[in-house]
C-alpha cells in the first residue's frame, strides 16, 4: 500500500501555537528548557527554536556548545514556510546574543504576521540584571527602535526598563512612568517582572486597552526567598504569556496566577535542596520544574494585585 501524502497543515490548537526562540541547555532549566514545558502544561502547542545549544547554563565554571546565527534561524523559518507550517498565534523571545540574530527575529515577526496578522509577540528583552549587561551594548538601541514598537507584551526587569527608557526607577511612580513610555512606543501590555523599590520586591503591570484611555496599572508585592535561582525570568514570561492568553482583558489576574505559580515552584525548589542536605543560600539553584506541574497547571493565588488609581 502506497504511503499517503504528508498533510501540510498544522492543526489548530484551542489555546494556541507558540514559536519560542530562546536558548537551550542540555542540563538544567533556562531559556526554552524553562519555558516550553510550562506552556505545554497550560495547553499550548510549542515549537522551540534554540538560539544556542549549550551543555549547561553559563553560570557554571565551564560550558560548551553551539550558537545559532541569523542565517541558520531564517533557514528554519523557510523550511516551515515551504511546508505551510508557519501559522502561529504567539511568538516568544528571550535571550538573544547578537544584533544580526535580533535583526533576523524582526524579519520573523514580519513573516509570521503576514500569515497571521493577529500574532501576539511576547518579548522578554534580556539585556542584563542588577546593573550588569549580559549582551553587547549595541543591542539596546535595536530593542528601543525596532523591537519594542512591534511587541505586544514586554516583560523587562528593573534594569532592562531603565536601559530601554533612559529613566531611573527609584519609586513606584517611576515604574508607572516607564510603563507609559513603553506603551507610547508600541506594546499594549508591559510587565516589569521585578523591581526593588524602597526595600520591597515588586512586579508592576500596565495594560493599555485603547488609545484613548489611560492604562490600567497595578503592582504585586513579591515575597523574597533567600536564594538565587536560574531560569526564573524565562519561566515568568512563559507563565505571563499562558495566563494572559486565558485572561486577555485581565492582566492583573494573569500576573497574580503567574507570580503565585512561580513562588510555589521556588519554595518547592528550596525545600527539595534542603531535604537533600544542601544549604540553598550558598549557590545558584536549578528550579524544580518537573516536580511542580500542579503548581503550574492550577496555582493557588497567594500574591494579590493592588490597582493604582482605584
Amino acid at each position: 500500500m502506497a504511503r499517503p501524502p504528508i498533510l501540510s497543515v498544522a492543526l489548530p490548537s484551542d489555546t494556541g501555537r507558540v514559536l519560542s526562540i530562546q536558548s537551550h541547555t542540555v542540563q538544567g532549566y533556562v531559556g526554552n528548557k524553562s519555558a516550553v514545558f510550562p506552556l505545554q502544561l497550560l495547553g499550548f502547542d510549542v515549537d522551540p527554536i534554540n538560539s544556542v545549544q549549550f551543555s549547561n547554563h553559563t553560570g557554571y565554571p565551564t560550558f560548551r556548545g553551539q550558537v545559532l546565527d541569523g542565517k541558520q534561524l531564517w533557514d528554519l523559518i523557510e523550511g516551515l514556510e515551504e511546508n505551510q507550517l508557519l501559522h502561529y498565534t504567539h511568538l516568544l523571545t528571550g535571550y538573544i546574543g547578537s544584533v544580526s540574530f535580533l535583526e533576523t527575529v524582526l524579519q520573523v515577526v514580519d513573516k509570521l504576521r503576514s500569515v497571521n496578522p493577529d500574532l501576539l509577540y511576547v518579548c522578554d528583552p534580556v539585556l542584563g540584571d542588577e546593573g550588569k549587561l549580559y549582551v553587547p551594548q549595541e543591542l539596546i538601541s535595536v530593542y528601543q527602535q525596532k523591537v519594542v514598537p512591534v511587541a505586544s507584551m514586554l516583560t523587562p526587569n528593573q534594569f532592562e526598563v531603565e536601559l530601554l527608557t533612559g529613566l531611573r526607577i527609584t519609586s513606584e511612580q517611576d515604574g508607572l512612568t516607564a510603563c507609559n513610555t513603553l506603551h507610547s512606543a508600541g506594546p499594549r501590555k508591559v510587565v516589569i517582572t521585578s523591581a526593588l523599590i524602597e526595600g520591597k520586591l515588586l512586579l508592576i503591570g500596565s495594560h493599555k486597552k485603547t488609545e484613548e484611555q489611560p492604562p490600567e496599572q497595578f503592582k504585586i508585592e513579591i515575597p523574597k526567598i533567600p536564594a538565587y535561582f536560574t531560569g526564573t525570568g524565562d519561566l515568568m514570561t512563559a507563565l505571563l504569556l499562558g495566563w494572559s492568553n486565558k485572561y486577555p482583558d485581565n492582566l492583573e489576574k494573569a500576573a497574580e496566577l503567574a507570580v503565585s505559580s512561580l513562588q510555589a515552584l521556588l519554595k518547592r525548589t528550596v525545600e527539595d535542596y534542603k531535604m537533600a542536605g544542601f544549604d540553598p543560600s550558598t549557590s545558584s539553584l536549578e528550579i524544580r520544574l518537573i516536580q511542580s506541574q500542579d503548581e503550574i497547571r492550577n496555582p493557588s493565588i497567594t500574591c494579590k494585585a493592588v490597582k493604582y488609581g482605584s
